[in-house]
């Protein structure tokens, strides 16, 4: 078996729209292209006992036409299933066995004989991607009866879990969020996580947000100023100092008396604290262990009682537990370690935070704390002796937890609440030591112990005993109040020709509403009209560039189907959607080989408007007005065609559209028409010229009058949207020179150059010549399509060609492009310039009076140069 091509999905897709985290993994099956699993008795036999996930019943939301339930068993194994689907049940099963809860996937035939698409769900990206390499490499080496070891890599991604999985805390307030429809981006490089786009952008780390100050952190970070602010405010401390050595420890202990404790002054989650110490040598090396950590200690008086933490969110207490040290109880007969062991079988105890609890460990700390006692970890405790194993309660070693919210006397309320507000903490753990949380703090002689910047969550929304709190839920109350919204509305614009200009169009309008537009195209990304970036910047990461952008409150995205089959949209859902057309082109990249196919992927845009947003369609397509019938949001059709039945019906169900009628864009509302202009007064049609620029006006007119622009507003965004290089790079720029005219497009498909040709048809010159070239990517039929539209139109061509051939010869392109260009123009005078800059050259020193030069360019950025160098030197 050999894999072909892995690729990420990161958002709706051409897979699926609403799995957004996928596998999409092209798999050839070479020898083993006709076996079935039950032509392979090890792979039932031992898969089961390898993976017992496996056959594990899932709970989800699963697709019945491409998994089961149980998803593989031994029974099914037996009787026969494809090997392209036991493939994708190992990958889902190796990420559920470290601790990745993943069930969908699905799993079918490529176009190429023997070739499998296997398509499944990951938690993690990298541990996805590990699980498909290896899911293969088992299956494999079951059916040739290699031995098949799985303890490295189910470790390997338990280590990429603990790496890159949001920590609890995190996770529980991401979740609360995305349950509020509100979006999240984690940003690159970073444990940051956006909630919400643009403008009304929120971020957190870990349990610190937008909010947090700086200055209660800091407070919070320094146990010393924390303790002094607290004993001012009247609130009970420890008493304590802060020693740097031993003749310091020593003269605390003289003041303080045995038991003490001791901790770095900087230190967090326990680290480098020792309690209840009770002698002078282990108070040595309490010292020596705190300063590990901080070379100033904290030694202060040991305060009997239970350790609590209350939980403190925008001022008010939120939740508050109980929490115990790991520790075992002895039966006379185990030993420690096995104690241990047997504690560690609680399935809710996993590795790091995989689960609600985690595992304990006798580690250094441990073994230190045991020796104090004249004990190892193999030796026997008697019945019912308890032993505590860590000297702190944190749960991430090993401690439990048990809710005590409702239990919390109002004195310890109010005393809580004061303390966030003291130190001056959005977010406040508070740790304190009492006998009992349902009696005043001041009546048990206990203390506030410590105070937490970024308190863990862990124990509150999965705590070992008592009742799970949803802390989070007043985290996202805080940042997103009632009446607030975290998105901003998005346009985004697909199709095979014409999404670049209408893309403009809209950004264009939107920005003269007052809006701050962030907007993708194909020439760049733009933020507020500035370009920040060139190139084709129409995938996910460009659109995800726009909302994180602070600035904007508006974006208009630019979707091709190249970002979308490399890894999905850049967002969930959308306002407005508008397929412009589907035609043929880029067919046979990326699997995707007839125009049917084409439109599924296109379809995907629409499909992700939200229920009350509108998909504005073009009826004069059949693909894209086939696309309205998977939808659930509002559809909004637009045609050139004022007397198209498909407008009509449509109209006269209520619905609401654009067309193009005598002369004018016109919006069908119910029984009435609203007329917009007429469409000869938009400079982007050239007097009326340019229909694809008449269609594309009509589906951004449509589109922004479906989101409730005024139509008048409307009318003035488009007569004031004035085509140049610097607005619409290649995009039909004009250049009139004293004796001929120069129009840069950057058409490059039979459909697009049909379309200009109609322009060119009614453009008068004396002559009217083309710069083109064929692309290497495209099959060949459709370059000897686009070569002979190109034929028809030109009296003259030179032929030239792209810096990347992309997989074919200059030779091939030539024959190609040649033939196709003359087929019906056999005398039609074709002049060969392999480069495109020498090409332009030629024509411009050839050009006759009157004629019109046509440059058909790859590189849009140079060619506008040489035009504007052009000019400068007439």
């Amino acid at each position: 078996m050999k894999i072909i091509d892995l690729r990420t999905m990161r958002g709706p897709s051409y897979w699926s729209v609403k799995h957004h985290k996928l596998i999409v993994m092209k798999v050839d099956l070479q020898d083993l292209a006709d076996t079935w699993s039950n032509s392979v008795p090890a792979l039932a036999e031992q898969l089961p006992k390898l993976l017992p996930e496996l056959a594990q019943p899932q709970t989800g939301d699963l697709d019945k036409s491409s998994t089961k339930n149980p998803p593989l068993t031994e029974e099914q194994l037996a009787d026969g299933e494809p090997l392209g689907y036991v493939i994708l049940q190992v990958a889902l099963a190796l990420q559920r066995t470290a601790g990745m809860p993943v069930i969908w996937g699905k799993s079918y035939p490529a176009h190429q004989e023997g070739v499998d698409f296997v398509v499944f769900c990951y938690q993690e990206e990298r541990a996805g991607r590990v699980a498909a390499e290896a899911a293969v490499h088992i299956v494999e080496d079951l059916c040739k009866g290699q031995p098949v070891d799985l303890k490295p890599i189910i470790e390997e991604l338990h280590e990429i879990r603990e790496e890159e999985f949001f920590g609890p805390s995190t996770y529980s307030i991401v979740a609360e969020a995305a349950s509020r429809n509100i979006p999240y981006i984690q940003l690159k490089n970073s444990n940051i996580i956006q909630l919400g786009y643009g403008v009304n952008q929120k971020r957190i780390w870990a349990t610190t947000t937008s909010y947090t100050s700086h200055a209660g952190v800091e407070v919070a970070g320094n146990k010393n100023r924390t303790k002094a602010m607290l004993k001012d405010a009247g609130v009970p401390v420890p008493y304590g100092t802060t020693v740097y050595s031993e003749a310091g420890l020593r003269d605390a202990v003289e003041d303080l008396g045995f038991p003490i404790v001791t901790k770095p002054l900087d230190g967090n989650h326990g680290k480098g604290a020792t309690i209840r110490i009770m002698n002078w040598e282990d108070a040595v090396e309490g010292l020596q262990a705190a300063q590990k950590y901080s070379r100033a200690v904290i030694v202060e008086q040991f305060i009997e009682g239970h350790d609590y933490r209350l939980l403190v969110v925008n001022g008010k207490l939120i939740a508050a537990a109980k929490r115990t040290p790991a520790a075992v109880t002895g039966d006379g007969v185990s030993t420690i370690q096995q104690l241990i062991d047997k504690i560690n079988e609680d399935p809710r105890r996993g590795v790091g935070h995989e689960k609600e609890l985690t595992s304990i460990k006798a580690d250094q700390h441990t073994l230190d704390i045991l020796r104090v006692q004249d004990l190892t970890i193999d030796s026997v405790l008697p019945a019912g002796k308890e032993l505590y194993l860590k000297s702190t309660a944190n749960i991430s070693t090993g401690g439990t937890a048990t809710d005590v919210t409702d239990l919390v006397h109002p004195y310890n309320v109010l005393l809580a609440e004061r303390v966030a507000g003291i130190i001056g903490l959005d977010i406040c753990g508070i740790d304190l030591l009492t006998s009992d949380i349902a009696i005043p703090l001041n009546e048990t002689r206990g203390a506030v112990i410590e105070v937490n910047a970024a308190p863990g969550f862990r124990m509150h929304i999965a705590p070992t005993e008592g009742l799970p709190r949803n802390v989070a839920a007043p985290v996202v109350d805080m940042l997103f109040p009632t009446g607030s919204t975290a998105r901003i509305p998005i346009f985004a614009v697909t199709g095979t020709n014409g999404k670049t200009t209408t893309t403009h169009l809209l950004s264009h309008i939107v920005a003269s509403k007052g809006y701050k537009v962030g907007h993708t195209t194909t020439s760049g990304i733009y933020i507020q009209g500035v370009q920040l970036q060139s190139g084709d910047c129409t995938g996910g990461q460009s659109a995800e560039f726009v909302l994180k952008d602070p600035t904007v409150n508006f974006a208009v995205l630019e979707t091709a189907r190249g970002g979308m089959l490399r890894s999905g949209l850049g967002f969930h859902t959308c306002d407005v959607a508008i397929v412009t057309n589907v035609a043929a082109d880029h067919l046979g990249m990326r699997d995707i080989y007839t125009v049917e196919e084409m439109a599924a992927v296109k379809g995907v845009l629409p499909r992700t408007v939200h229920k009350n947003g509108w998909a504005v369609l073009n009826a004069d397509n059949d693909l894209v007005y086939a696309m309205r019938e998977k939808l659930e949001c509002k559809v909004a059709l637009f045609s050139m065609n004022e007397h198209s039945p498909r407008i009509r019906e449509h109209a006269e169900s209520g619905g609401l559209a654009a067309v193009y009628e005598e002369g004018y864009i016109t919006i069908y509302k119910n029984s009435y028409k609203l007329r917009i202009d007429r469409a000869s007064e938009f400079p982007i049609t050239f007097g009326g010229r340019a229909t694809f620029n008449i269609e594309n006006s009509l589906a951004a007119a449509l589109a922004c009058y479906c989101y409730g622009f005024d139509k008048d507003d409307i009318k003035q965004a488009l007569r004031t949207f004035i085509p140049s290089a610097a607005k619409t790079p290649g995009r039909m720029n004009v250049y009139k020179f004293p004796t001929f005219e120069v129009i840069v497009d950057y058409a490059h498909n039979t459909h697009g150059i049909e379309k200009f040709a109609e322009f060119l048809n009614a453009t008068e010159a004396t002559r009217k010549v083309g710069v083109v070239s064929g692309l290497g990517d495209r099959r060949d039929e459709d370059t000897l399509s686009f070569a002979r539209v190109a034929g028809r139109i030109f009296d003259e061509v030179v032929l030239r060609q792209d810096r990347d051939l992309r997989g074919k010869t200059a030779e091939e392109l030539h024959e190609i492009m040649t033939r196709g260009l003359r087929l019906d123009n056999p005398e039609l005078p074709i002049t060969y310039i392999e480069n495109e800059m020498d090409a332009i050259d030629h024509v411009l020193n050839t050009a006759q009076p009157g004629s019109v030069v046509v440059l058909f360019t790859e590189n849009i950025k140079a060619t506008l140069k040489k035009l504007d160098d052009y000019e400068s030197q007439i």
